[in-house]
């Protein structure tokens, strides 16, 4: 398997897999998430791809077909009087095609994501997991992920 920085070639297989997160997501808040649709749309992934901020990497098979991705975006925290200075890469999103679950796949993207922030300078890596998606909690737990701080609401 390698692993590589998406192209705009790779975008409607992105589309493809962002597609199954968005169900997932919409299984569980179906209050906040509209099935049938996907995170970027297609000009808005386009974007996403030709900027330096926002790094996607791909898993792909043998036949150079996009089988995982790991959508990034570096942030910094200015210096602040309370606050240490630092830069962080986000994992804004992590999948792996539903067929091809179980095979080491998502450990390798998110180890390429690790030594990409240390390449990059960064002192953590970070990620949202919503309440609900344990198979997703149990993964990032696995690789050593521990949580940083809790978002609670009251749906009214």
């Amino acid at each position: 398997m390698v692993i590589r920085p998406a192209r705009p070639e790779d975008a409607p297989r992105l589309l493809a897999l962002l597609s199954q997160v968005l169900e997932i997501h919409a299984r569980l808040r179906p209050d906040i998430f509209v099935s049938g649709t996907t995170k970027y749309g297609p000009k808005e992934l386009l974007g996403i791809l030709r900027d330096p901020n926002t790094p996607v990497f791909v898993a792909v098979d043998e036949g150079n077909e996009p089988v995982g991705y790991a959508f990034c975006a570096l942030s910094e925290t200015p210096p602040k009087d309370n606050l240490v200075p630092r830069r962080t890469l986000y994992i804004d999103d992590l999948c792996v095609d539903e067929a091809c679950r179980g095979q080491g796949i998502g450990e390798a993207l998110y180890r390429f994501v690790l030594e990409e922030a240390k390449r990059r300078g960064c002192s953590s890596v970070t990620l949202a997991v919503w309440e609900g998606n344990d198979a997703a909690r149990r993964f990032y737990e696995k690789m050593g992920m521990k949580p940083k701080e809790t978002i609670m609401e009251s749906v009214l």
